[in-house]
């Protein structure tokens, strides 16, 4: 199982999304608190379809509570930001791994970003654009992870 880990998610449309993604590929959904919505919004359960109820997602007060809590596996934190130069797809991902990403306003604090400098990756694309949608990020990076550790699912 992979793990997807969303820091302070804002957009409740995109964490029922991306909550549809993590039901659908067995991923599990960890939100880092602050959050801009309440999780039982409206917004996120009809994003997420009837998907939401099987998801059972995971709330941590902080970043620093979840990192304790794993601090026997942050070597296999990886935090999607545009801020980096190395390319999700030359990363080989491990069953197990946390996949962080941050709000859709913000991204991941730069204290973090530097912190784990080394396992920083970023999605390649044109210098004219800024970023890509949340969910649209969370699912390009997972889908790669299920394809290099695709004797998990079945067709």
């Amino acid at each position: 199982m992979l793990n997807i880990v969303l820091l302070s998610p804002q957009i409740p449309w995109n964490t029922g999304a991306i909550g549809r993604v993590c039901v659908n590929t067995g991923a599990k959904l960890h939100l880092i608190e602050p959050l801009g919505f309440e999780i039982d919004d409206k917004s996120v359960r009809r994003a997420g379809l009837d998907y939401w109820k099987k998801l059972n997602p995971t709330i941590w007060k902080s970043f620093e509570e979840f990192r304790n809590f794993y601090i026997d596996r942050e070597d296999r934190f990886f935090f999607a930001t545009t801020k980096s130069d190395r390319p999700y797809f030359d990363v080989q991902f491990q069953r197990g791994d946390f996949l962080f990403f941050g709000s859709e306003t913000a991204g991941i604090p730069k204290e973090i970003l530097d912190r784990y400098r080394e396992r920083n990756i970023t999605i390649p694309m044109r210098r004219e654009g800024r970023s890509l949608n949340l969910a649209i990020s969370v699912s390009i990076i997972l889908y790669k992870a299920i394809e290099q550790n695709f004797q998990d699912f079945y067709l």
